[in-house]
């Protein structure tokens, strides 16, 4: 089967003319050396789609304290809806410290925060407006049980497809939680040690006896330097990673590439060219700090190839 019509496959069942749905975390990573950066990867992959031309519906927490008025700051001067954006009187704005070895992160993520408290009746209040074309969230918003009953009533409201992005973080999972996530997903992203974790081998006919037992269209796994891997009904498609770029650190690659993901699934893009342009762009996060930028030009390099 041609690739054009493996991604109308991936379409079938769903209207792709709304917007894009992303629950869960914004937070800050505590950076070394003192440095504090705007993140969460449902924050990075909105702030994507933002300059991508999609108008995300961003569902979030964040503290009634500065944190959280530089968040809703940060997201209004880029033009972000923030009407999904609760503020949560009794805890923070939700935090992570970061360690960098080699450019390669190590997360340290913080407890009760206030995206853990999400409030699922308001945010199916604001989604029974929509008509939501894809829901995207990750799975650190199930580690509290608040936050995981809240995450049901959002599927269930908006009734749209799932794209889950796996994120197992210890010690905040479990196969079972992570596990009946995926179950509810259309597509997931999962990273090699990711899929090892939950489907006992990183490879791709490991990757596809995981697809298949969990009733998923499509998994992605990606290799970090090695590239990634498309799985889904009509078999793979793999691509290396971009060479020769100037690394500074791989923060938010995996969030770049998941937003790219989603472009590409909403403008019927074939399957190869959504893995190929998902690659380019995590590899061009790769050569700037931090997970997000600011910087219009920045995307501009991207939609002058007719990706919006």
């Amino acid at each position: 089967m041609m690739d054009r019509e493996r991604v109308n496959s991936d379409r079938r069942g769903f209207d792709a003319s709304g917007r894009p749905l992303v629950v869960g975390e914004v937070l800050f990573d505590n950076m070394p050396e003192g440095k504090r950066v705007l993140g969460g990867a449902p924050f990075n992959v909105a702030w994507h789609l933002q300059a991508f031309g999609l108008r995300p519906l961003v569902i979030t927490r964040v503290g009634a304290d500065d944190d959280g008025d530089e968040a809703l700051a940060a997201m209004e001067s880029w033009g972000m809806d923030t009407s999904g954006v609760q503020r949560d009187h009794a805890h923070p704005t939700g935090k992570v410290n970061v360690e960098l070895d080699n450019g390669e992160p190590t997360f340290h993520i913080l407890p009760d925060q206030a995206y853990d408290r999400l409030d699922g009746e308001s945010a199916a209040a604001l989604i029974e407006k929509e008509a939501p074309s894809i829901l995207y969230h990750g799975s650190l918003l199930a580690r509290g049980e608040i936050s995981a009953s809240a995450l049901d009533r959002v599927r269930e409201t908006a009734d749209a497809p799932v794209f889950v992005d796996v994120n197992l973080r210890d010690p905040w999972w479990n196969r079972i939680d992570v596990l009946a996530s995926v179950s509810r997903a259309r597509w997931i992203k999962v990273n090699e040690a990711e899929l090892r974790l939950l489907a006992g081998a990183p490879d791709l006919a490991a990757a596809e006896d995981f697809r298949k037992d969990h009733g998923l269209d499509t998994i992605v796994v990606t290799r970090g330097g090695r590239g990634a891997d498309i799985v889904d009904r009509d078999g793979s498609v793999q691509a290396a990673a971009p060479t020769g770029l100037e690394m500074i650190d791989t923060v938010g690659a995996g969030d770049g590439f998941s937003a790219v993901f989603i472009l590409g699934i909403l403008k019927g893009w074939p399957t190869r060219t959504i893995l190929d342009r998902a690659l380019e762009f995590a590899g061009a996060m790769c050569t700037v700090p931090g997970a997000t930028v600011g910087d219009r030009g920045f995307y501009s390099r991207f939609g002058g190839q007719g990706w919006m």
